[in-house]
């Protein structure tokens, strides 16, 4: 008996893990907060040069009539915009204001000091520290050092979990995530509050992804799609609590330890929370484990017997145990990517999908932050934008085990496109369609990005599933990175951030379709496999172009691997293998 089979029998989703997951869900809201938090932190707001005839300690940014503007500020290279970064370089006098004709004969000089329109953000640290203009590229930057934390949060955390135990780590990681959330509102200076932020961004992969895993090895493989689903859904309400915390807290300080604040809440959950027993069990810590199961089992009002433990203990013993090898020669290799790479087929279904978690990551994380350069309302923006992610999670919950992967990565990735590139014919006058489509985009691409895990475990084979998964994630996080400064060129032209991401988007939904449908396909557990599978063989070519099926197996060692499992429907027990494996290195 395995594993898996006992919390089968406690109940795949028995009231204590219901409890344990529901406490264990509420962490992720909080991790919202610190992803989420940059959107307003680093708000930029509508500013302009102070003049030299201003009182730069005394003046405001509606003190220049806009009617004068064009006798102060120059055009912006498309000529839409007011370049506010530089002023023109003149005596400005009540005459030459009173006129109507700029004087540009002596060019333009760049601003000293800045002024900012309080009108929607009190403040954030782009007011604080000026970073418009030539130091419009630190905004970014801090974004971009935030998911850098991420990627090395996700590298560090995970492999101290597996060492250390998944708990530990957990309070580890809200420990400090709460110490350098506090000291991220109070950093005197940029280089302190960006430091900040990357260590924060690191602790959300200790918090989150470390907490998931405790929730995801204390859930039956039966309910594990629904319960990995619905953790999203908890991020998404953190999504949306972040706008009511900026509705109340208007400075940027203050908002950013109001953020924080909340993991306090979750430093008693020492007292609930228990260890994985699953990682007892690698550990061979088996008593911590059988009272662990024993808790849960008493607590669901179930009996589980010494003799069901004891198998339970005995079977894990037995699969710990490996075989010596008699000399180095016979040590098998590490798997790596380049295991990945190596061969034509599976190089090619790598590369792909490589993409697809870039696009999918950038476009997600920057549809995500750039809803303050949408116009109207942004903090009404930024709600549906968290509020739209809901429905794509129920239509994954709905279609995931239904529909074919492939169908649903693609399907929403162009969705996503088209609806992101539609917004270059939007009229400047018709905003609300702007936003409508962008809406539309997040939609998709939160669904696609959903997607992308299950079809990408069910891609890699099983002797470097997880290399292929942790290298993908590395690529998705690259996308977040350069999110920030896509987003920039929104000062540009505001669509251009969207159009670039649903041009992404678009082309990695057609390039996704020369991925072979997973859906209900044996699991990949060699490399040849991987190599072989969505290879058309001559032998399935024949059958395709007579229309026959493949009735004797009696010659089947003259066809290439894995062919006949590729074209056979795979048994009830291999389905539930290949879903729980699946599964199980989704998270």
């Amino acid at each position: 008996m395995g594993y898996d089979e006992v919390l089968t029998h406690l109940g795949d989703f028995g009231r204590y893990q219901k409890i344990i997951y529901f406490l264990i869900c509420l962490t992720s809201i909080t991790c919202a907060f610190h992803k989420l938090a940059g959107v307003f932190l680093l708000a930029k707001p509508d500013f302009r040069c102070v003049l030299p005839f201003e009182n730069s300690s005394h003046v405001q940014y509606d003190d220049l009539p806009t009617d004068i503007w064009h006798l102060v500020y120059p055009k912006d290279l498309l000529g839409v915009k007011y370049e506010t970064c530089s002023y023109y370089d003149i005596n400005y006098t009540p005459e030459y204001l009173n006129g109507s004709q700029p004087y540009t004969a002596n060019g333009t000089t760049p601003c000293s000091h800045y002024v900012y329109d309080k009108t929607k953000y009190l403040n954030s640290a782009v007011t604080e520290w000026d970073m418009v203009c030539s130091r419009n590229f630190l905004r970014a930057t801090s974004d971009a050092l935030f998911m850098l934390g991420v990627l090395v949060g996700s590298i560090v955390f995970g492999q101290l979990s597996d060492k250390y135990g998944r708990k530990p780590i957990f309070f580890a990681s809200l420990v400090i995530q709460v110490v350098f959330g506090v000291l991220a509102g109070v950093a005197p200076e940029y280089l302190t509050y960006t430091t900040s932020r990357f260590i924060i961004g690191a602790t959300t992969s200790g918090v989150f992804l470390v907490a998931y895993v405790i929730a995801m090895e204390m859930v039956g493989p039966s309910m594990r799609l629904f319960a990995g689903i619905f953790v999203m859904m908890f991020f998404s309400v953190g999504f949306m609590l972040t706008a009511a915390f900026v509705y109340f807290v208007h400075d940027w300080r203050c908002l950013q330890i109001a953020l924080t604040l909340p993991g306090l809440i979750f430093m008693c959950y020492y007292w609930i929370i228990p260890e994985s027993a699953r990682w007892l069990l690698s550990k061979n810590r088996k008593e911590a484990a059988i009272a662990n199961i024993k808790k849960a089992a008493r607590f669901n009002k179930l009996e589980i017997s010494d003799d069901m433990l004891n198998q339970l203990l005995d079977d894990n013993a037995n699969e710990q145990k490996k075989p010596e090898p008699a000399d180095d020669a016979d040590v098998p290799s590490q798997p790596s990517v380049w295991d990945l790479l190596r061969y034509p087929n599976l190089r090619k279904k790598t590369l792909l999908i490589f993409f697809d978690w870039f696009v999918n990551s950038g476009t997600y994380y920057g549809l995500s932050w750039n809803t303050n350069n949408l116009g109207s309302n942004a903090l009404l923006n930024f709600v549906i934008s968290g509020a739209v992610e809901i429905p794509a999670y129920l239509f994954l919950l709905f279609t995931l085990n239904r529909w074919g992967r492939r169908t649903i990565l693609c399907g929403c990735m162009l969705v996503a496109g088209v609806g992101l590139l539609i917004t270059i014919a939007i009229p400047a006058n018709m905003n609300w369609m702007l936003i409508t489509c962008a809406m539309i985009g997040k939609l998709a691409i939160t669904a696609s990005y959903g997607t992308i895990y299950i079809f990408s475990a069910e891609q890699f084979p099983t002797v470097v599933r997880n290399v292929g998964l942790g290298a993908a994630s590395m690529v998705a996080r690259i996308g977040g990175i350069l999110a920030p400064f896509f987003n920039m060129l929104g000062d540009i032209w505001k669509p251009l951030p969207l159009i670039i991401f649903g041009a992404m988007a678009f082309v990695g939904g057609l390039l996704s379709l020369l991925l072979p449908e997973t859906h209900n396909k044996p699991t990949l557990e060699t490399i040849a496999d991987g190599e072989e599978f969505g290879k058309a063989t001559k032998a399935q070519q024949y059958m395709l172009e007579e229309g026959k099926e493949m009735k004797n197996f009696e010659k089947a060692e003259t066809l290439p691997l894995n062919t006949i499992a590729t074209i056979t429907k795979p048994s009830n027990s291999e389905a539930k293998t290949k879903g729980d494996a699946t599964q199980q290195n989704k998270y």
